[in-house]
Parts: structure tokens; C-alpha cells; sequence
């Protein structure tokens, strides 16, 4: 029997969870041949995963599809068990594919988390990573108008007959929004725990790709979409978007309060501050500080971070955005490089916070 023949017969088994293959997940080890008998080791998220007993059978059939007489023998372990060696703080259960998920929060609505969600994304896709993006907002979907997917609608791909969400591709980076299920016109009105389960779907019941990044465009305020997402995945950490004006500062404070709370604990990575002067298209060197100024680095001051970028108020950036074809795709503009500044800018904190921090856990609040 050839190794490499079976390591191929494997990599048609998906683990239902995320949809992707187990070899593509690195969740096969320890494999080898004696005579017919095919012996390794199935590592999975915790040993009561509930897709396990599933996982066995499909490996154990896609095997013997190839070799009838195989005898396979399938161990299952957990991280932690892998003989010699000391488990890391471990970042698997919920979406064990995706390295880095990025909340995108403020305090109140209209201060451009949609704008700096879409453009960050596309800015760390630029940089060469794979990314996604998710519009939490369930109330008041943008992401589809900005990024041009009006009307479009997810595939669903049956895995071990469950079906589940494809979600839609945008300028190389994959996107999931309740605008997509519903149409344009239809109101969503729902209470909390069916806006919660909703957002445990997005991260569930969609088969998500591998992915360096994942972002979340969370709608305004500190409620229940807030909640359910630090319930249901580790998040690495919160970007805080603001005006400069008081007003949306004094705001923007309790929503990175409700990330610091000792029962949460999300760092903040940075602040970006939308709108932060006024530019005319015919006199590029002049700025208007219409919002007062200062805010964002107030902001930044206040939880100990960085301040990420600041994103003048421009009338191309609406364009772009109503055109469905974000600023930053706009490369001969001034506002391009500032959001690729941002980006840059965040990749850095991302790194930095790994380096010093353990990830961070799933929280079990109830508040």
C-alpha cells in the first residue's frame, strides 16, 4: 500500500465543522503502513467532538475504497495528547481554521465600521493573507452594497448531509451577511436570541475557508450580537471606530469598555478614526476639521493602544462605496494608501498582541 495514495483517499474526508478537508487541517499524524493494516492517530478539537464517530467511518470507507483489504485502524487524540510535547494555550473548538478574528465595534451608528471593515479586509488581502469578512450588523447590512453582491445568494453544500452556507467571494476575499438571505427591502425584526442564533450560524454553519484573518463588522452599541460572538469564538481582538467630535467618543468608550470587562477580555488592538477632516477634490491640501479633532488618539490614550489610521472625510470614499468598489481598490487616490496604512498598521498589533498574549477564551457570561 502507498502512503501518499492514502494521504490522497483522506483529503476527500471533510470534518463537518468547517467544511474542509482533515488533511488541509493538518488533523491526520502519526500515519503508517504494516502489511495491510493502515494505523493513525485522528486529532480533534476535544474528544467529545460530536462529529467523531462520523470522521472515523469516512476515513476508515475512503481508505477502502482504494484498498478493499485494508485493515484501518483509526486512534482518536486531542492536542494536548501529543506525546512529548507541551500543549499551547489551544485556539481549537469553533473555527479552528481561521488564525485571527477581528471585531470591529463602536459605540454608536454612522462612524464608518462598514467603510473601515471592508477597506481593512481588503487591505490585509492586499498584504497577501487570506481573508474574511462577516457583516454582524443583522439590523442594517452594508457589506453587500459596498462590495457589489446585491442580490446574490450562498450556495449551500450538503456535508455528511448537513447542509451548510458557502459563503460569497468579493474581490478575493470571502463574505457572509444576512443580506444575502434576505431581500434588499425586508426588515429584520427579531429578538435577542434569534439575532444570537443567527450569528452562531455565521460561524457554524458556514463552510469558511482557511483564513489568516477573519473580520467582523459588528453593528453599533454593546447588546446581544456583542455577547453571542465572544460566547461562540475566540476573538483576538477590537478595533474601536470613532468621529472625532465628543459625542461619538463618549460613545465609543463603552463599547471598548464592554471588551475589557474582566468577564471578556478582548484586547484592543487600535483605533481608527473616521471623518477626520474635510478635503475638497479641487483643493487636495486643505483640511476642515468640521468634527473638531483629537478624539481618536483621546480614545487610543485612554485604552493603552494605537492609534491605527485617521480617514478623512471624502466624497470619493462614499462613491466607491455606493459603487459597490471600495476606496482602497481605488490605487491613484490618497485615501487608498490611508487605509492600507490601516491595515499594515493592524497586522503589526495583531502580531505584537500574539507575541505577548495567550489567545483569548470563549467567554461564559450572563448578563
Amino acid at each position: 500500500m502507498d502512503k501518499l495514495q492514502i494521504v490522497q483517499a483522506l483529503s476527500k474526508v471533510k470534518d463537518p465543522a468547517t467544511g474542509q478537508d482533515i488533511i488541509t487541517l493538518n488533523m491526520i499524524r502519526d500515519l503508517e503502513i504494516e502489511g495491510n493494516k493502515v494505523n493513525f492517530t485522528l486529532e480533534l478539537p476535544r474528544l467529545d467532538y460530536p462529529s467523531k464517530s462520523e470522521l472515523n467511518f469516512a476515513c476508515i470507507g475512503a481508505i477502502q475504497e482504494v484498498y478493499p483489504s485494508a485493515e484501518v485502524n483509526v486512534h482518536s487524540a486531542t492536542e494536548q495528547q501529543k506525546a512529548g510535547t507541551k500543549p499551547p494555550p489551544a485556539k481549537k473548538g469553533a473555527m479552528p481554521h481561521v488564525k485571527n478574528i477581528i471585531a470591529v465595534a463602536s459605540g454608536k451608528g454612522g462612524v464608518g465600521k462598514s467603510t473601515v471593515s471592508t477597506n481593512l479586509a481588503l487591505g490585509l488581502k492586499e498584504m497577501g493573507a487570506k481573508v474574511g469578512l462577516i457583516d454582524a450588523d443583522l439590523y442594517g447590512p452594508s457589506i453587500p452594497t459596498m462590495l457589489g453582491l446585491q442580490g446574490q445568494r450562498p450556495k449551500v453544500q450538503e456535508v455528511y448531509g448537513t447542509p451548510r452556507l458557502v459563503p460569497l467571494e468579493a474581490f478575493g476575499i470571502s463574505v457572509m451577511s444576512i443580506g444575502f438571505i434576505i431581500e434588499p427591502e425586508q426588515a429584520v425584526v427579531l429578538r435577542g436570541p434569534r439575532l444570537g442564533a443567527i450569528i452562531k450560524q455565521f460561524f457554524n454553519d458556514c463552510i469558511w475557508p482557511e483564513l489568516d484573518y477573519l473580520i467582523i463588522d459588528l453593528p453599533p452599541g454593546t447588546g446581544d450580537i456583542q455577547l453571542t460572538l465572544v460566547q461562540t469564538v475566540s476573538v483576538t481582538g477590537s478595533i474601536i471606530v470613532t468621529t472625532p467630535q465628543q459625542v461619538a467618543v463618549a460613545d465609543a468608550i463603552k463599547a471598548m469598555s464592554m471588551f475589557q470587562l474582566p468577564s471578556v477580555n478582548v484586547p484592543i488592538l487600535g483605533v481608527v478614526e473616521n471623518m477626520s477632516w474635510f478635503t475638497p477634490a479641487e483643493l487636495p491640501d486643505n483640511k476642515y476639521h468640521i468634527f473638531g479633532s483629537g478624539g481618536g488618539q483621546r480614545l487610543a490614550d485612554m485604552a493603552k493602544t494605537k492609534l491605527l489610521g485617521q480617514i478623512p472625510l471624502v466624497q470619493s470614499i462614499r462613491e466607491s462605496s455606493d459603487d459597490g468598489k471600495p476606496a482602497l481598490l481605488n490605487k491613484d487616490t490618497p485615501v487608498a494608501g490611508i487605509f492600507m496604512e490601516v491595515a499594515k498598521n493592524t497586522a503589526l498589533q495583531v502580531n505584537e498582541r500574539n507575541d505577548k498574549l495567550a489567545p483569548t477564551r470563549k467567554v461564559d457570561i450572563k448578563i
